[in-house]
């Protein structure tokens, strides 16, 4: 099933056979690419983490011009925090052709509404600080740093 947009023809879909190859061909701008782990990377994972990975195409009409992976309900710093389990974004790819016309927000949108759909009530991001960075499209949609860092990525967090 499809997650519609209020705006005509933006939607998710599942990865499916029909639709693979075209979502690992799918490329951020090159100056992006240390930031976001390819597709192909995000769909392995996926299937190593099973139902705590929720992998999703964006196509506006027939145009395949996103991907995004969220995590669902998975330990986190289980060392110094037991039972404290998060939901988010994972991944976020949008093709290198198609940036600056919303498609991120609309993903991140998207990721907002499941995770409610769900119970969550918080959705985390985590970014590569730098100046090629993601940091600066967070903080416009609200994500505010929490002070913790997941290895070397600073932690972000909205709450839904």
């Amino acid at each position: 099933m499809s997650t519609p947009s209020p705006r005509t023809g933006l939607r998710l879909e599942k990865v499916t056979p029909a639709n693979v190859d075209a979502a690992v061909a799918l490329r951020v701008h090159p100056h992006q690419a240390g930031n976001v782990a390819p597709v192909v990377t995000s769909l392995a994972e996926a299937y190593a983490f099973g139902e705590s990975a929720w992998p999703r195409l964006i196509f506006d009409g027939d145009r395949l011009v996103g991907f995004l992976m969220a995590f669902l309900d998975l330990p986190w710093n289980e060392e110094k925090t037991p039972g404290d389990r998060r939901s988010g974004l994972w991944r976020l790819n949008i093709s290198a052709d198609a940036q600056g016309r919303g498609y991120g927000g609309f993903a991140v949108a998207a990721v907002r509404d499941e995770l409610r759909r769900r119970g969550t009530s918080r959705l985390y991001v985590t970014w590569a600080p730098g100046e090629d960075g993601p940091g600066a499209f967070y903080e416009r949609l609200g994500f505010r740093t929490t002070g913790e860092l997941s290895g070397t990525q600073t932690v972000a967090v909205l709450d839904i």
